[in-house]
């Protein structure tokens, strides 16, 4: 399929079409619609999940400890809507099952063994990457705290935004009952009070930092966060960014924390130093967990468990990861949500300016499934798999990942000129483009998962 010329959207996504206008270098596209077929769905079409939350806490653990997550268990979020076999929700969220059942004996004959096999090695590894760019973060960390200069302070805020290109990059890995969901609250929580961790402009004594009444140990920290509200965060990649950067005032710029508030022995800078320390090494610590618990040839891993479900089960979920990151996740609570309010504090990483970047590399983790090649490394993809059996429903995906790549690629930078841009202009229309197509996207996952036999709820 060519999609120079088309804007493929799914049924669902008219309504915000037809409410945003649309910039003249995309002005001239034709939006077509795909059908999503239910032919397969006995009981009428499963409905959409109900709200999720990207904030959840995990249980606390010592710092460079892993809390293992248990294998099947699932963070919170939406439940399934009436409909097809599967659209019962499970506790935490998940379907009880992926499959839709069909009174076509001959539906859904196809091997995706060669595509389970080779997601489970490819989150492996991807974890496995993302553990090691950390563990580089903490060293430099560990190198600006023995000797804090602008230098030392600069190469931990580069080892940040050069340990996030991996990360980000096992975010399609959600969004279902794997081990991340138990975790991924202390991990990657936002958006964050940041006031609940260190002082803010107005507030030159908030935070835990500055509070002497509390004992800093990872445990108490851990025990803190997103008690009372989930703005609360106390760890994870976004705690760490706002302890190198500080608040972003800057609409051209990132945060510009001075170095003097990490030269010992001053105020309560040793305080800072301690709890930079103690989130670096519990991040590291959890993402390792998470490699382990992938590592195929763990017989009490969560790989194991993975490889031993049922195909269509395990495709299911794989296909609920790509859906939700892309027509959920990104399109709504961290585009469309600061695109409605104009406010900084959604802005997904507001304190470096690394946003554009965290859009980019969550669709590298979408893409790395969809397609199996990473790397120069090629792996069986779920595009090979849709091809077989509709190569043009393939074809149709194919394009609507080149689509939301180009929308991307062309938002403004930093983000916060996007969000203090007025409604009418350039910078606005291009961001929500990239809002239609993260949405159409979702929808093109959604008919894979149909045409496969699985379930493939999107929150709503």
């Amino acid at each position: 399929m060519k999609t120079g010329s088309k804007l493929w959207l799914g049924v669902s996504t008219f309504a915000l079409v037809a409410a945003i206008g649309v910039p003249p270098h995309v002005a001239d596209r034709e939006i077509v619609a795909w059908p999503l077929s239910t032919a397969h769905a006995e009981g009428g079409e499963a409905g959409e999940a109900g709200e999720a939350k990207h904030n959840d806490g995990g249980e606390g653990g010592k710092a460079g400890e892993a809390v293992k997550p248990k294998a099947g268990e699932g963070g919170e979020g939406g439940e399934g809507g009436e409909g097809g076999e599967g659209a019962e929700s499970s506790e935490g969220g998940a379907p009880a099952s992926y499959s839709l059942s069909s009174t076509d004996p001959n539906a859904f004959n196809f091997d995706a063994k060669p595509q389970i096999d080779a997601y489970v090695a490819l989150v492996h590894d991807s974890y496995e990457k993302a553990a090691g760019d950390a563990t580089a973060l903490q060293s430099a960390i560990d190198a600006f705290l023995a000797a804090p200069s602008q230098d030392t302070l600069t190469a931990a805020r580069n080892a940040w935004l050069n340990a996030r290109v991996a990360y980000l990059q096992t975010e399609a890995f959600r969004f279902y009952d794997g081990p991340i969901e138990e975790i991924e609250g202390r991990i990657n929580a936002w958006p964050m009070n940041e006031a609940f961790i260190d002082y803010v402009e107005g507030a030159p004594k908030s935070g835990l930092i500055n509070d002497k009444k509390v004992k800093l140990s990872i445990e108490t920290i851990l025990e803190k966060d997103q008690v009372s509200d989930e703005a609360d965060v106390t760890t994870g990649w976004h705690a760490i960014e706002f302890l190198l950067w500080g608040q972003d005032r800057n609409a051209l710029g990132a945060g510009n924390r001075p170095v003097s508030d990490y030269i010992a022995g001053k105020g309560k800078n040793d305080r800072r130093r301690t709890y930079l320390k103690l989130v670096t090494d519990q991040l590291v610590a959890d993402l390792s967990g998470l490699a382990e618990q992938w590592e195929p040839s763990h017989a009490d891993g969560y790989a194991a468990k993975f490889l031993a479900l049922p195909q269509r089960e395990a495709l299911g979920r794989m296909l609920a990861g790509l859906a939700t990151l892309s027509g959920f996740e990104m399109m709504s609570e961290r585009l469309a949500v600061a695109l409605d309010s104009g406010d900084q504090e959604d802005e997904y990483s507001c304190f470096s300016d690394n946003t554009h970047a965290d859009f980019v590399y969550d669709l590298r983790g979408i893409r790395n499934v969809w397609f199996g090649d990473v790397g120069g490394m090629a792996r069986p993809g779920l595009d090979a798999l849709v091809a077989s059996l509709d190569p043009s429903l393939a074809d149709h995906l194919n394009g609507l990942l080149n689509v939301a790549d180009a929308a991307i690629a062309d938002l403004d930078q930093p983000f916060d000129r996007i969000l203090a841009a007025p409604p009418d202009s350039t910078k606005r229309k291009e961001a929500e483009v990239a809002v239609k197509a993260l949405s159409a996207l979702g929808e093109g996952f959604k008919a894979a998962g149909q045409k496969l036999g699985v379930l493939v709820l999107i929150p709503s």
